[in-house]
């Protein structure tokens, strides 16, 4: 039973957006805490951005991403999005959505010329 899903991904060129969606199985309680971890071709794993235990308190970013990606969720739809601007050919990695210890499948995401 897949608990995670995400989708979004794909080739953008340098500069460009991209919006990334994670849907949340319904046996979850809410989206809060759901997360994104991404990993490059010969890299470890790496975290990028994680909605906050409650909605009075602030999504956390990496100091890689920040002021270009956010983070931000939809309870009623139980979908987690990550909206990616002004992306880098650093930035080509797989994303994986996470919460309480699970993972989705991930989604491919290529910035290149």
């Amino acid at each position: 039973q897949v608990q995670l899903v995400e989708s979004g991904g794909g080739l953008v060129q340098p500069g460009g957006s991209l919006r990334l969606s994670c849907v949340v199985h319904r046996s979850f309680s809410g989206v809060y805490e759901t997360g994104w971890h991404r990993q490059a071709p010969g890299k470890q794993r790496e975290f990028v951005a994680a909605l906050p235990t409650s909605a009075d308190r602030s999504p956390i970013y990496a100091d890689s991403v920040k002021g270009r990606f956010t983070i931000t969720g939809d309870n009623a739809k139980k979908t987690v999005y990550l909206q990616m601007n002004s992306l880098k050919p650093e930035d080509t990695a797989v994303y994986y959505c996470h919460l309480a210890g699970t993972w989705g499948q991930g989604t491919q995401v290529t910035v290149s010329s």
